[in-house]
């Protein structure tokens, strides 16, 4: 039995999952595979090749992981079926190709460098090279590839709760240049970490609970004294609801005007996204301001109904305004006055978050203390707080956080 020989010919005839030989290191393995009848030097430079990248991406212990790890996350037909809960439609022809696959990802994975070394056309000629050659760990597929007798059903469910591609496997992303990139070391804030504030909190939680149950929820403004929590609050909301199938996009305001796309791009994934646009603010002469009018109500390009809007800003009148601009030549101030307030109006939900008051933030102070300093004088503490927040111009939940992670680096 050829055993390399023969995956090489089978990965060849991937058909659903053939998305995953663009992956560098699964690339590179076919390449060696493909190299079995070449001579020494090119098949000795696909060995060192592909064992370069799989050391890089951290599975020289584990190519079964590697294998497998980058079918479960491969965009295709089958797993935008099965995130949408269609995988019951999938006729009998594709199923049989997806099997086919599915056995042939797990015979790969399961490929020894011995095998291929046993396989390889020249292998006399190698003599004691061939005990040079660095060799790798076959380790253990993913769950979902670990029993093929069950893998499509378990692929199936996996991609029904998870979704497909990097939408499976990330959950925070940011619209670059015209693309949705991963974002691959999110802030890991959770709910439980954020003290104070939770009247505020909640009603994004429950706005959020709502969207995730296909009640068509509001866009959400977030505004209010700079360090009060805004944006940690939209974050810990992402990490307390991606298992059940949030993602969040995070948009530059002065890519605005590329919604549209990026709206194109996830209107018919089977996922909620929220938008996240931080630290809104506009100029009078910002063309921006009009753009997320449009969005948020009235444009052509609609928010699909699998996508909210959450903006953060220190300002209620979103557009920085200045007195010469009430007391100049229009003749029309009401209706000026009216417009810096129209974007405020076309979010749903506005949530204020103003600077706490003394008590507030003492409880912010002894709740963070809590839950980072094993012991700790209460009354110091407090007079310490204090004459830190003064020390900064202003009490706020980030002055808190900001004394106990001084305390805690002093410990």
């Amino acid at each position: 039995m050829s055993k390399a020989r023969d995956t090489a010919k089978l990965l060849s005839m991937l058909s659903v999952y053939r998305g995953i030989r663009n992956n560098n290191v699964i690339g590179a393995f076919y390449k060696l595979l493909c190299s079995l009848d070449e001579e020494q030097t090119v098949f000795l430079e696909n060995w060192g090749h592909f064992f370069d990248l799989l050391t890089n991406e951290g599975y020289s212990t584990d190519l079964a992981l590697c294998l497998t790890s980058a079918a479960l996350y491969d965009e295709n037909s089958f797993s935008k079926a099965a995130a949408a809960g269609k995988s019951d439609n999938i006729n009998s022809f594709e199923k049989t190709a997806i099997k086919n696959d599915i056995h042939t990802i797990i015979l790969a994975s399961e490929l020894t460098a011995h095998d291929i070394v046993n396989d390889y056309k020249y292998k006399e000629e190698l003599g004691s090279l061939a005990y040079s050659l660095p060799t790798w760990g076959i380790g253990k597929p993913v769950s979902e590839f670990s029993d093929e007798d069950n893998a499509f059903e378990r692929l199936s469910e996996f991609y029904r709760k998870n979704g497909f591609g990097i939408y499976a496997g990330y959950k925070a992303f940011i619209w670059r240049s015209g693309f949705i990139v991963p974002v691959t070391y999110p802030d890991t804030v959770s709910v439980d970490d954020l003290i104070g504030y939770s009247f505020q909190r909640d009603e994004v939680i429950k706005n959020t609970e709502a969207f995730l149950k296909g009640v068509p929820g509001n866009n959400v403004l977030l505004y209010g004294d700079r360090g009060t929590g805004k944006s940690s609050t939209i974050k810990a909301i992402l990490n307390k609801y991606s298992k059940d199938g949030l993602r969040m996009v995070e948009m530059p305001k002065e890519d605005l005007c590329d919604f549209p796309l990026l709206v194109e791009q996830i209107a018919g994934i089977p996922l909620k996204f929220i938008i996240f646009i931080d630290d809104l603010s506009f100029n009078n002469d910002d063309l921006s301001y009009a753009r997320l009018k449009a969005v948020l109500e009235g444009g052509l390009a609609a928010r699909p109904d699998n996508t909210l809007i959450y903006a953060t800003s220190n300002r209620r009148h979103l557009i920085k305004e200045s007195f010469s601009d009430r007391e100049g030549d229009d003749m029309h101030i009401n209706d000026t006055v009216q417009e810096t307030l129209s974007l405020f109006d076309r979010f749903g939900l506005a949530v204020n978050f103003s600077k706490p008051d003394k008590d507030t933030y003492l409880e912010i102070v002894t709740g963070l203390a809590d839950k980072n300093i094993k012991s700790y004088d209460k009354e110091k503490l407090i007079r310490d707080a204090e004459r830190w927040a003064i020390a900064r111009g202003g009490r706020s939940p980030r002055c808190a956080k900001q004394f106990i992670s001084n305390i805690m680096s002093e410990m």
